[in-house]
């Protein structure tokens, strides 16, 4: 009985009233609302501007735009959200560029934007609807990155300068590239990030002395495994992502299994280890008189070391430590000069299998 007459009296006010503003009308609606007379459906639109639901002067303002996103360098693929006040014909519509760059907008009709920043497209924009009406009200954002150049180099099966499309974590950027290359591939993946585009959100990450990229190192291994998914990262425009080789060492001459191994992420191989990764000598094989060939620093002369291996099976001398691009050389009775020019241009044609170590 209370809640009718409120109403009335409520509705009887309202009748009364001989200059009704917008504002008050608006509140008496919402106050019907409330009462559960009248829907929000129901209500005229100034009591949803009221409301907060609806600006009455245009489109809710847009999201304000990161620094970082109105830098960003628009490319073919690339779809932009355009919000104008008072433009309907251009507001909230997805609006992509086409692959000659451009887009086409009413009342403009097409025009570049391909390699302009996003503010630099925004004051286009703004120049052109200046010609239809006074002071335009235009925002631009991109609502999908399609024009995402990500270099991706080094040890993996397609090296080269991928598009990416949205988002895209480190892996799944590795995965089109094919992987990395399990044989050739080092232990750890390098990323270099813009500083535009923020610093990499990586503990260890680190600027370079330039000032202008991040950069970060994350194992390989940890990546692939999923052991720390906090380092699988979005992966942002211009990111280069770099798969260093990893250091080799050769056995080359009378044993099983001729070829590079590739260290990986092993500490590190003796040469009897080595051996055993190559399989063991072959019947001809003068282990006794076997070399190692090491690159003098700096140079690209090599050096040798003498190696009786018969002495390091039998333990009558210790092992040695092999060092990357060591090559350790297992003689017959083919004389040794030969046999050395031999060895020296099969590496250097890049002919010898490379072997990766369990």
């Amino acid at each position: 009985m209370v809640r009718s007459q409120l109403v009335q009296t409520l509705s009887t006010s309202l009748r009364a009233t001989t200059i009704v503003s917008r504002r008050s009308a608006s509140i008496g609606a919402i106050i019907l609302s409330a009462l559960g007379l009248v829907s929000a459906a129901q209500q005229p639109p100034e009591s949803l501007a009221a409301a907060g639901l609806r600006s009455a002067e245009g489109p809710t303002p847009a999201e304000p735009v990161s620094v970082t996103e109105r830098g960003y360098i628009l490319g073919p693929g690339d779809q932009l959200s355009v919000r104008a006040a008072n433009m309907e014909e251009i507001s909230d519509k997805l609006i992509p560029i086409d692959l000659t760059g451009s887009i086409r907008l009413p009342l403009i009709g097409r025009f570049q934007v391909s390699g302009m920043t996003v503010a630099e497209a925004e004051g286009d924009l703004m120049r052109r609807l200046g010609t239809y009406m006074r002071h335009p009200d235009v925002t631009v954002s991109v609502a999908e990155f399609r024009s995402q150049p990500v270099s991706v180099i080094g040890a993996v099966k397609n090296p080269g300068v991928q598009q990416v499309q949205g988002r895209k974590t480190l892996v799944e950027v590795l995965s089109l590239v094919g992987g990395p290359d399990i044989a050739t591939a080092g232990a750890t993946l390098k990323i270099t990030r813009q500083l535009e585009w923020g610093r990499i959100p990586l503990p260890h990450a680190a600027d370079d002395p330039t000032g202008e990229f991040s950069i970060a190192e994350i194992s390989l291994k940890s990546l692939l495994a999923a052991k720390n998914p906090e380092e699988n990262i979005l992966v942002k425009p211009y990111d280069v992502i770099s798969v260093p080789r990893a250091d080799l060492i050769y056995v080359m001459g009378q044993v099983t299994k001729v070829g590079a191994f590739a260290l990986n992420d092993t500490a590190g191989v003796t040469v009897l280890q080595a051996v055993s990764l190559a399989g063991g000598f072959d019947r001809t094989a003068k282990p006794q008189d076997a070399k190692i060939l090491r690159r003098i620093p700096g140079s690209s002369s090599r050096t040798e070391v003498a190696v009786n291996l018969k002495k390091v099976l039998s333990g009558e001398v210790p092992d040695i430590q092999m060092q990357p691009e060591d090559i350790l050389f297992v003689p017959n009775n083919v004389p040794k000069n030969a046999g050395m020019r031999a060895i020296e241009a099969v590496i250097q044609a890049g002919t010898v299998a490379v072997w990766r170590i369990p």
